[in-house]
């Protein structure tokens, strides 16, 4: 407007780069970036497991029949491990919160006391998830392919067996028109045995289509290593919390810079979850 004189920045001031546009500083500005990369490529393979599920509707198999084991018992407990895992991770994000706040009130026996618990509750996951991987490796019963291309499966009326052997001789087949063999029949049947699919690798999968064992290693895979990435990375900030390196910079910025990742962590594995296990 006329009688109004513009108002100047001088160049220092506009190409400076002294000031962040967002009021945070560097490191927790690039942290959010890779937050946000990170989330992409986790979209991207839960939209891809999406478009596989979809494409093998019917034929995917539903979760409460995979992952229903739990250490120390034979019982049939759907998604009770994996609940108990969510659970876990999901408190050790609440430890992270309470490291954080002792962080700003620059008390470093309550960042020391959290974060130990959440590099804790990390530990049990990952342990929980290798126990849960050698479950889904080594499976339970499978199925039999006969001579005569025919797919047969085993009933075994909710017993556990602990050996091959033991199936074959105790549990009944059952074919694919629902035919279901026992004695001498179920013995003649085997003895035409082409292959037993048990377990799931790479290669083969009892459960169901092959890309369902490829997304599983692939996705719990995926998060399970970032998850040890955080184990790792809140240990060596704790390691660096007691020997008071950030006491000396009057700040624990780096607590709240890792757990910003901690928390992304356990938020991802709220959508793999939902995505994986309950859907």
């Amino acid at each position: 407007m006329a009688g109004h004189a513009k108002q100047q920045i001088d160049t220092a001031t506009l190409w400076g780069g002294k000031m962040s546009p967002f009021s945070m500083s560097y490191g927790k500005l690039m942290m959010w970036f890779f937050l946000v990369s990170d989330a992409l490529t986790f979209g991207g393979l839960l939209v891809a497991y999406g478009y596989a599920r979809h494409k093998y509707t019917g034929e995917w198999p539903i979760a409460e029949d995979v992952f229903h084991s739990f250490p120390g018992t034979d019982a049939y407990l759907p998604l009770a491990y994996v609940a108990l895992m969510t659970f876990l991770l999901i408190v050790s994000s609440v430890t992270m919160v309470l490291a954080v706040e002792a962080g700003h009130r620059l008390d470093k026996k309550g960042v020391i006391k959290w974060l130990a618990a959440t590099v804790v509750g990390g530990f049990f996951f990952l342990g929980s998830q290798a126990w849960e991987w050698s479950h889904f490796i080594h499976g339970s019963s499978g199925y039999v392919l006969l001579e005569n291309g025919e797919k047969a499966t085993f009933e075994t009326h909710g017993h556990h067996f602990h050996s091959t052997e033991e199936l074959y001789a105790e549990a009944d087949l059952v074919l694919e028109d629902g035919t279901v063999l026992s004695g001498t029949e179920k013995d003649q049947a085997l003895s035409t045995m082409y292959k037993h699919v048990q377990g799931a690798n790479l290669k083969e999968n009892e459960y169901g289509p092959q890309l369902y064992a490829n997304f599983f290693f692939f996705i719990t895979g995926f998060h399970g290593f970032h998850v040890f990435s955080g184990v790792v990375i809140n240990l060596l900030v704790l390691i660096q919390v007691a020997r008071g390196v950030y006491d000396s910079r009057g700040h624990f910025e780096m607590v709240e810079k890792v757990g910003l990742y901690w928390h992304f962590v356990d938020l991802v594995w709220v959508f793999v979850f939902t995505f994986f296990y309950l859907l």
